[in-house]
């Protein structure tokens, strides 16, 4: 049923716990797990005038390729083929972007739970992916918000 499943992460607790789910469900339907972190373009652009925008990506990807690892590790501990992206971008198109582009047969991810005005004025990344794929989408709240 499942070949490859998507799992964006951006290094947060949230994000750790959906991993557990993730692994899982390519360790039952014996898929190949992809682990992509976004450098999301505009944190970067919030940040940038006080550090700079080059020392930023540069965290960022850093960032990135430390949530990207320890999740791989994890996912080649279970048995699972994987592999590991960092991209640049708004975070919900890069993600839909990039199912497309490996034929994820699923994404599972994690959501912060936000709420009122938080939710209105910033939006949900996972909300956005759910309404811009045809993907079977799982999402994961923060174990904070149970």
């Amino acid at each position: 049923m499942y070949d490859t499943v998507l799992f964006p992460t951006d290094g947060s607790e949230t994000a750790t716990e959906a991993a557990v789910h993730a692994i899982d469900l390519a360790d039952r339907h014996d898929a190949d797990i992809h682990v992509l972190y976004v450098v999301d373009h505009e944190r970067v652009g919030q940040m940038a005038p006080k550090l700079g925008t080059d020392h930023i990506k540069e965290t960022l990807q850093e960032e990135g390729k430390t949530a990207t690892s320890e999740i791989a590790d994890r996912a080649a501990a279970a048995g699972l083929e994987t592999t590991t992206s960092i991209r640049e971008g708004a975070p919900a198109d890069v993600i839909t972007s990039y199912a497309n582009t490996v034929e994820a047969d699923a994404i599972v991810m994690g959501t912060n739970g936000r709420t009122g005005m938080d939710r209105l004025l910033l939006g949900s990344v996972a909300e956005r992916v759910i309404q811009t794929t045809d993907l079977p989408v799982t999402t994961v709240k923060s174990p904070a918000d149970e």
